[in-house]
C-alpha cells in the first residue's frame, strides 16, 4: 500500500489514524482466525488468515487489505479486545 494513501485513512468508525499492523500482531490474529477464537464485528467468524491488514492508532480495531485494498467497512473490522 502507498505511504500516501495511508496517510489520509482514518477508521470509518472512530475517525483515529490507521497504520499496517505489525508482523508480531498479524501473527497473533491470524492464530487466533486458525483457532476460530475471533470474529468481525458482524459476529462471522473469520476463516481465512490475513496477509495484511491496517491497524487503528489505539490499538482498537484492525481492517483487512484483500488483494491491495483496505476494507474500511465496519461490518467487516476485527475488534482487538478478542485477543485478550
Amino acid at each position: 500500500m502507498k505511504k500516501k494513501l495511508l496517510e489520509i485513512l482514518c477508521c470509518p468508525v472512530t475517525n483515529v489514524e490507521l497504520s499496517k499492523v505489525s508482523g508480531t500482531k498479524l501473527a497473533i490474529v491470524n492464530k487466533a482466525i486458525k483457532d476460530k477464537s475471533i470474529v468481525s464485528r458482524d459476529n462471522s467468524i473469520i476463516s481465512n488468515p490475513l496477509k495484511e491488514a491496517l491497524i487503528t492508532k489505539d490499538g482498537k480495531y484492525l481492517y483487512p487489505i484483500e488483494n491491495g485494498i483496505p476494507v474500511l467497512l465496519e461490518d467487516r473490522s476485527i475488534l482487538l479486545s478478542q485477543l485478550d
